[in-house]
């Protein structure tokens, strides 16, 4: 579940990535789109300014700041369309970052759960672990040196497992069903003897429930 948590972390963040570059490039837009109509809105104030103080005469004049006159409207509409356009390109990016932000949050909620479980389960198996340490030490006493020797290594081969129950005619380890010519062959060994699992190699318990 942690794994799988953080691959959706990482998924998300990248998308979240990616969704704020789009809206801090569309928020520049936006910022030059409003210098933009601001520019040729000062431009058109400015000569409206100058036709209505009279500083202006000449009927060619007039005629010719008219015309620029109706030329920056046409040019402040345009702009000001495309300011609307990019507002509104802003506004779902913004939206879109929000939400992938409280999904992110949401996620990260989860994984702070789930590895705090896991620690917490860690927690109890290492004290399980320190416990069964405690307890190998006295059962371990009057064991050969050799056999002691195999169970260590046969242990960190097999994952923490160097000896298995031989239950029901079963190898506790494996889950192998061990075959009626082996099983003859290990109800004729003495007691004493070491009996490994032909397909896992761990040392066989053997008990009154073997099936021997």
């Amino acid at each position: 579940m942690i794994d799988e948590l953080r691959a959706t972390r990482k998924r998300l963040d990248d998308q979240a990535r990616d969704a704020r570059v789009a809206r801090d490039d569309l928020d520049l837009a936006q910022r030059k789109a409003d210098n933009d109509v601001e520019a040729v809105k000062t431009r058109r104030r400015r000569d409206q300014e100058r036709m209505d103080s009279g500083a202006v005469s000449n009927p060619k004049d007039l005629a010719r700041m008219q015309q620029e006159l109706a030329s920056l409207e046409r040019r402040i509409s345009v702009l000001e369309d495309e300011e609307i356009e990019v507002m509104e390109q802003l506004e779902a990016a913004q939206s879109a970052v929000a939400d992938l932000e409280a999904q992110l949050a949401d996620v990260d909620a989860k994984l702070a759960v789930a590895e705090e479980e896991r620690s917490a389960e860690v927690a109890k198996i290492d004290e399980e672990l320190a416990g069964v340490e405690a307890e190998r030490g006295p059962a371990a006493e009057g064991m050969p040196a050799d056999l002691m020797t195999l169970y260590d290594r046969l242990r960190e081969q097999k994952g923490g497992i160097g000896a298995a129950e031989l239950r029901a005619r079963q190898c506790g380890g494996c889950r192998l069903t061990l075959d009626p010519a082996e099983i003859a062959r290990i109800r004729s060994l003495p007691s004493d003897e070491v009996v490994r699992c032909e397909e896992c190699s761990r040392i066989l318990v053997r008990t009154s429930e073997s099936g021997l």
